[in-house]
């Protein structure tokens, strides 16, 4: 889990803890490409209406997956263990 975790963070997919609304996912999403929060939230409301019904199973998902930007803040300054 934590692998996953870790490479979401890598790649950028990281939830927004201050521009969230629920959970923080199509914010995340959308800093990842550029995109404001809104826009991606329009986005995935358009998704919606094309594809319905498959958002209420990704975007749940994502949200269990992806790693908050305060988690992976608080990651990046902890003291690495000494070998």
């Amino acid at each position: 889990m934590d692998n996953v975790r870790a490479a979401l963070a890598r790649q950028g997919f990281v939830r927004s803890s201050d521009r969230g609304i629920l959970g923080g996912v199509c914010a995340g999403i959308g800093r990842r490409f550029g995109l404001g929060p809104w826009v991606s939230r329009l986005f995935f409301l358009v998704l919606l209406m094309v594809l319905p019904g498959s958002q209420f199973l990704v975007y749940p998902v994502l949200w269990f997956l992806m790693p908050s930007d305060d988690s992976v803040i608080a990651a990046s300054h902890a003291p690495r263990p000494m070998r």
